[in-house]
């Protein structure tokens, strides 16, 4: 099964649609903050959330409650394709929905590797993946920079070197990250 959750208008062939707003006539009406899911443990080969992580799991529990949930309802070695606005762009911070900022550094926090590496090194980092029993990896990250930012690297030629340094130099260059993690363990 291929889940494509919080779809929205965005139906997909080939994936059950899910949605909390039954007006989007999804194939499943879903409140994805309401745990557990009705899916079977391992159930899903892909996850698909394009534009719908940021606005779920305000209070800590919950977001973390759905995370939980996509790890036990992702079968091993099975992928979720993330797509979000970048916490530093408008995209983001103008939408009143937006509750919580979602980056790949924040899925590097629930794999058991990274852990088992910080705990060797004695670092601050909060180790997700043994708190939550989870085990992430991130894969492909991909950043969708706003357009005068993208003619601008474009006309410079830059090396992906200087495109992160802008980004973490101003803000609205990157207007969404497109990044996939995969389920472990």
């Amino acid at each position: 099964m291929r889940l494509n959750l919080g779809c929205g208008r965005d139906k997909r062939a080939g994936y059950v649609n899910v949605d909390k707003y039954p007006q989007f006539e999804p194939d499943r009406v879903v409140d994805l903050e309401a745990t557990p899911w009705p899916f079977a443990d391992g159930s899903a080969e892909e996850i698909v959330l394009h534009h719908v992580l940021e606005h779920l799991g305000q209070a800590t529990p919950v977001f973390l409650a759905i995370i939980g949930e996509l790890y036990r309802v992702l079968k091993v070695g099975g992928m979720i394709e993330i797509t979000v606005p970048h916490p530093r762009s408008d995209l983001f911070l103008g939408d009143p929905t937006h509750v919580r900022a979602i980056s790949p550094a924040m899925f590097q926090l629930m794999s058991r590797k990274n852990c088992a590496e910080w705990n060797r090194l004695g670092t601050p980092h909060t180790r997700l993946a043994e708190i939550l029993g989870v085990d992430f990896e991130v894969g492909s990250v991909r950043n969708r920079l706003a357009p005068a930012w993208a003619q601008k690297a474009e006309r410079e030629k830059w090396p992906q070197a200087r495109v992160r340094e802008a980004a973490e130099l101003y803000n609205n260059v990157v207007e969404e990250i497109i990044f996939t993690v995969r389920k472990a363990g």
